[in-house]
């Protein structure tokens, strides 16, 4: 028992390597854990597995534990096929995501569908989406392509915090010196990230949407906010294109201001105002606290992946309704849950810079699902 207690703290710690080994299977994957954020989830394992864990840094004590066959579910072992990739996985304050080398081919090597099983934190290796670094569609134009796969097996036309993991990705992977810009295609058009020598990625963003109908969004207009009811409550929201559809919520439609924004029941209202007939593509929504003019902080819920430790458009789009509102500089530091992120609106050419880090946790292996 004193061994198991250890194990489970050591694992608790990101202090172990975990073997699994899936019964009648002939799939066998290693990883080498780090620290990472888990969410619940009521889905059930439809295998007998055995996991052998070795505790402490160093190895040591073998322990297997029999974990007993549960409620059929569909998971990321279902359908095993031999053929298998290399996967990595990196986080960006904690929105984290698997990124597959794919620029040997123009057609993502996972689909949608096995993302989804791949991005679940029970079965699959877990993630906020799934990115591939795909071949140039241009090579006059630009370095490599960004494709990405959200938790549901959806595509967002860009995410600011994958991109950012994709830049260090890229540079990791062909040892590219510190500075270097890449210019980068997505379906929000063309995005420049650079490697900084202190590892922190800015990426120029462009310049945002403010026309309500590109976003898209029914709100009147953008260049101020307007009321929505959601939940039976009213609320002001900013309507603000980031390649992806944002609603910034600074207060509520009697003018008072969010004061605690983790108070917020975000899993209750968060899929309300995504599914809001005023975004008719969905929306992803950005409710935010004014600590002063240069820092604010930020809860959002991601069109595609619900309730996640950060996102970068988000944040870009948090500032540019802020400043269109009077609450905030153009320079300012928007804390999430993961952390801060550094964004700037420049008033000289409309641009929208983000700072903020990127950072690899592990690589591994996973079959190729049929």
């Amino acid at each position: 028992m004193a061994a198991h207690a250890a194990a489970r703290a050591a694992s608790k710690r990101g202090w172990c390597d975990e073997r699994f080994s899936v019964a009648n299977s002939a799939r066998t994957t290693t990883r080498t854990c780090s620290s990472s954020s888990c969410s619940c989830s009521s889905l059930s394992a439809t295998l007998t597995t055995t996991k052998t864990r070795y505790r402490g840094r160093r190895g040591g004590e073998k322990i297997s534990v029999v974990v007993p066959k549960a409620s059929n579910h569909k998971k990321a072992g279902s359908n095993y096929s031999e053929t298998s990739i290399q996967f990595w996985k990196y986080q960006g304050l904690g929105n984290d995501f698997i990124l597959v080398d794919n620029r040997e081919s123009d057609a993502p090597k996972i689909s949608p569908e096995r993302a989804a099983l791949l991005c679940d934190r029970n079965f699959g290796i877990g993630a906020d989406g799934v990115i591939f670094a795909m071949p140039s569609p241009d090579p006059a134009e630009f370095d490599y392509k960004m494709t990405i796969y959200n938790s549901d097996g959806s595509e967002p036309e860009m995410c600011g915090n994958g991109i950012r993991c994709l830049a260090r990705f890229v540079a990791d992977l062909d040892k590219d010196q510190r500075g270097k810009k890449y210019n980068v295609s997505t379906l929000a058009g063309l995005i420049v990230p650079e490697v900084r020598e202190d590892g922190q990625v800015a990426v120029d963003m462009g310049t945002p949407i403010l026309n309500a109908s590109n976003v898209p969004s029914t709100l009147k207009d953008c260049e101020r906010s307007h009321e929505m009811t959601v939940d039976g409550e009213k609320w002001l929201a900013n309507a603000v294109g980031m390649g992806n559809p944002h609603c910034v919520v600074y207060k509520k439609a009697n003018g008072e201001m969010i004061s605690d924004v983790y108070g917020l029941d975000l899993p209750k209202i968060g899929p309300i105002f995504e599914k809001h007939e005023t975004f008719p593509a969905k929306t992803n929504t950005e409710f935010v606290q004014v600590v002063d003019r240069g820092r604010v902080k930020m809860r959002v819920w991601e069109r595609g992946a619900g309730c996640t430790l950060a996102c970068g458009t988000g944040a870009c789009a948090t500032v540019v309704a802020g400043v269109i509102e009077g609450h905030v500089d153009r320079k300012c530091v928007v804390e999430l849950p993961g952390g801060p992120l550094e964004i700037e609106w420049r008033e000289i050419d409309d641009k929208i810079i983000m700072t903020g880090p990127a950072e690899p946790t592990f690589e591994g292996t996973t079959a190729l699902g049929v």
